[in-house]
């Protein structure tokens, strides 16, 4: 991957960095606001919708931003997505506008980590020699684990020992963050070779929903990262629900997002070892496993033990949906493939924890993390029949 990037390993370095940071600001505001909706009293059913609110514009937007990214290029699509974080970051320390403030603050979030993730991911594509997708997703996912081990801990720094922390110093934090993001994407550069020709590639979206087994992908693709979505708001209510103080939480988040680590960055050689499709079936399967015992009452030890197992399962489907993605478009539209992946996201992360936040309701936040579980086994029965080890 780095022998592509100009400026070699510093340009690597670069983009890992961004990745990373990305990920800090986002999984710094996404669990915080949750706390936040709790100190307001809203109640647990609206969670769910809350959730769903970061997915809702860049539902629409996935597209679009995936061929501004192949006309425009990288750069100047993170550039937007890195200002977008930085003033979500400020809309949400401003604390105004009670819950509907909380709803147009994870709304922003939500459309600057998509154009910035649109960007790194095509990024990646279009670096990456052939044979080493899955290597290079398996390294930019594991920057984005890190931002994501990241940006729990700092809730355990800066929220206190108490079961709800205060959550405007994190919101502060992580608006000086979002300027560090900023500083970094101002220095990134990535060469006009990459995008000549990019407009004019032949067929377009056409071409890529005619890709055989595309729906399968994006299927598993979704179900895991709403599966995610919903350990950051529900893990915090079943922490607040059996009393754990908020450090407790945090660390418990952070355990999930370094197994995800783990078995990212050595995607590749676990790739060569099993095959993309039953690695694909085996974590799935792990993660259906582990979210279902989660949720049943135990030691604070068991349930992070858990929690590790679940971090390595959902480590995996992300960055293999990416590699196959990336091996199976052309090179002039991985940016729309890119988008196109992150529309199924989107449109999961909007319908999933909507549909198993009704739940919380009647069988509390257990219940939501029982029927994620479901839908995490649903979807690796539909990747049963995805040939995905090789193009």
């Amino acid at each position: 991957m780095s022998a592509r990037l100009p400026g070699g390993r510093r340009m690597l370095g670069l983009l890992l960095a961004h990745s990373a940071l990305t990920q800090v600001v986002t999984f710094v505001l996404r669990p915080t606001t949750a706390y936040r909706a709790i100190e307001l009293d809203v109640p647990t059913a609206w969670l769910g919708a809350l959730t769903a609110s970061f997915a809702v514009v860049p539902l629409v937007l996935a597209v679009p931003s995936g061929q501004a990214t192949d006309r425009f290029g990288e750069r100047r699509v993170m550039l937007a997505g890195a200002v977008l974080l930085l003033l979500s970051a400020v809309v949400l320390a401003s604390g105004r506008g009670g819950a509907a403030g909380l709803v147009a603050g994870s709304v922003v979030l939500g459309t600057g980590h998509l154009l910035s993730v649109v960007g790194q991911q095509a990024a990646v594509a279009n670096t990456a020699g052939p044979g080493r997708f899955d290597t290079a997703f398996g390294h930019y996912t594991f920057a984005a684990s890190l931002g994501q081990a990241l940006g729990p801990a700092l809730i355990t720094v800066a929220g206190g020992e108490g079961a709800l922390p205060d959550t405007r110093p994190i919101f502060l934090v992580a608006a000086g963050i979002a300027v560090l993001l900023l500083a970094c994407t101002v220095v990134l550069r990535f060469p006009v070779r990459e995008r000549s020709g990019d407009a004019a590639e032949p067929g377009g979206m056409g071409t890529l929903l005619r890709l055989p087994g595309l729906l399968r992908a994006l299927t598993v693709s979704c179900v895991v990262l709403a599966a995610v979505d919903i350990t950051l708001v529900y893990l915090p209510a079943l922490g607040a629900d059996r009393g754990l103080a908020a450090g407790t939480v945090g660390l418990l988040l952070t355990l999930r997002a370094a197994a995800s680590m783990t078995s990212r960055f050595f995607l590749g050689r676990l790739v060569r070892l099993t095959g993309r499709r039953r690695l694909m079936l085996s974590s799935v399967a792990l993660a259906a496993g582990t979210m279902a015992a989660v949720a049943v009452p135990m030691p604070v030890a068991g349930t992070a033990a858990l929690v590790v197992l679940l971090g390595l399962g959902l480590g995996v489907g992300q960055p293999l949906t990416m590699s196959w993605l990336a091996e199976m478009a052309p090179a002039g539209l991985r940016g729309r493939a890119m988008s196109l992946r992150l529309t199924g996201n989107r449109l999961g992360q909007v319908l999933i924890p909507s549909t198993v936040g009704l739940l919380a309701a009647g069988v509390g936040s257990a219940g939501v993390l029982w029927a994620t579980a479901g839908a995490l086994a649903l979807a690796g029965a539909a990747a049963r029949r995805l040939h995905v080890d090789g193009p």
